[in-house]
Formats: C-alpha cells, sequence, structure tokens
C-alpha cells in the first residue's frame, strides 16, 4: 500500500511580490495549485513544514495530499524555488492530478548491487549513472516512488540503456516511443583514463625479450 503524505496548506488572499515577501518574513512559502476542473488557488504553507519535507525524496516524486481545512486535493510538485545562498524555499507550484486520467511524472533511480557486480569488484573501473531520474508516464495508482535498476551484473564495457530498465506494471518511458536515439545510456562501466583491463599474457615478457635483443645487437 501506498505511504500518503499529507501536507497542510491554508489559503492566501494577498497576492503580489510586496505580499510574498511579508509571508516570507512571517516564516511562511507562497505556493499556488492549479490544474483540472477548479480555478487555481493561492496557498500559503509554514516554511518550517516545507523545509523538512523537502529533505525526502518522496516530495519530489509522490503523489501529496493537501490538506485545506480539511479539503483534501491529490497533487504532484511541478516547480520549486530556492533562495540562491540561503536555506530557504521561495515559491511551491502544485498541479491536481485526476486519478483516472495517465500523467507525466519524474521518478529517481535507485541503483543496486554496484559495489558486488564484476565492474564494482574491478580495479580501475568506473560505474558512471548518466541519469539518476527519469519520466515516466502512468496512471497516478501505479506512480512508483522509485525505480530499481539492478547492477548485479553489470561487466566493464556494459552500458544500460533506458529500455532496459525493469518498469513496474502499469508504467512507461515515453521518450522510447519517439525513436531509438532517445533509448540514452542510464549506466556506463568503463576503466579509468590511464588503465586498462588487462595486460595481455606474457606481454612484460616479450617486452623484456625485445629489449635484450636489442641490447644484444648494439654488442
Amino acid at each position: 500500500m501506498a505511504t500518503t503524505h499529507v501536507i497542510n496548506v491554508e489559503r492566501r488572499n494577498d497576492e503580489g511580490k510586496g505580499a510574498s515577501r511579508r509571508l516570507r518574513r512571517a516564516g511562511y512559502v507562497p505556493a499556488i495549485v492549479y490544474g483540472g476542473e477548479l480555478k487555481p488557488v493561492s496557498i500559503q504553507m509554514q516554511h518550517k513544514d516545507v523545509w523538512h519535507a523537502s529533505q525526502n525524496e518522496w516530495f519530489y516524486s509522490s503523489i501529496l495530499d493537501l490538506s485545506l481545512g480539511g479539503d483534501v486535493q491529490k497533487v504532484l510538485l511541478r516547480d520549486l524555488q530556492r533562495h540562491p545562498f540561503k536555506q530557504q524555499i521561495l515559491h511551491l507550484d502544485f498541479q491536481r492530478i485526476d486519478e483516472n486520467a495517465e500523467l507525466r511524472a519524474r521518478v529517481p533511480l535507485h541503483f543496486l548491487n554496484q559495489e558486488t557486480s564484476p565492474a564494482g569488484k574491478t580495479g580501475g573501473a568506473i560505474v558512471m549513472h548518466e541519469l539518476t531520474e527519469i519520466e515516466v508516464s502512468c496512471l497516478p495508482k501505479d506512480l512508483p516512488a522509485f525505480i530499481e535498476v539492478d547492477l548485479a551484473d553489470l561487466k566493464v564495457g556494459d552500458i544500460i540503456h533506458l529500455s532496459e530498465i525493469a518498469l513496474p506494471s502499469g508504467v512507461a518511458i515515453p521518450a522510447l516511443k519517439l525513436g531509438k536515439e532517445h533509448d540514452l545510456a542510464v549506466v556506463i562501466a568503463r576503466m579509468a583514463k590511464g588503465e586498462t583491463e588487462a595486460d595481455e599474457p606474457g606481454e612484460d615478457a616479450a617486452d623484456a625479450a625485445v629489449a635484450d635483443a636489442k641490447k644484444d645487437e648494439k654488442k
């Protein structure tokens, strides 16, 4: 059963830059809820509550229950504006969802078994996560909190593409419908620069033999 994340909000009557500044000084974050058949609604939230929620992965990818005096609307976070250097959230945008309509959302990737994979145990190998989240399409009830990518069999030289990710039932990757050029690399395993996977057997001995032969020619 999916975890429910309730966010308490209040209706905001004053709008404009001056009103938003006053809200922030009072410890609130201005926000807006839009979408669906209802009109956009300006709301405000306690900054301490928003900041605490923003430290969790689910805040960015899960369906949230916005509670306005007990009136709950299901939404997705669509935009979050932060102060350039302060630990402060400036504004939030939430979009209402229709539980019977397909939606698109970005979902984080969780990489499993990297350290114990052949690539993970190869000295000098680098495993690069080219993508850490992907956009999926599904019904709201099927939206996963994250998607696991199992790297147990990853070897040096392997590339895992979007099309190779095991998706939960009812979930699709829209980009894959646009053509092969959109089947992006998710994980790449390669040797670091200056490293080689392995020297050829007897290579050092062969080099030594060549060097000895050259010495003999000079005598």
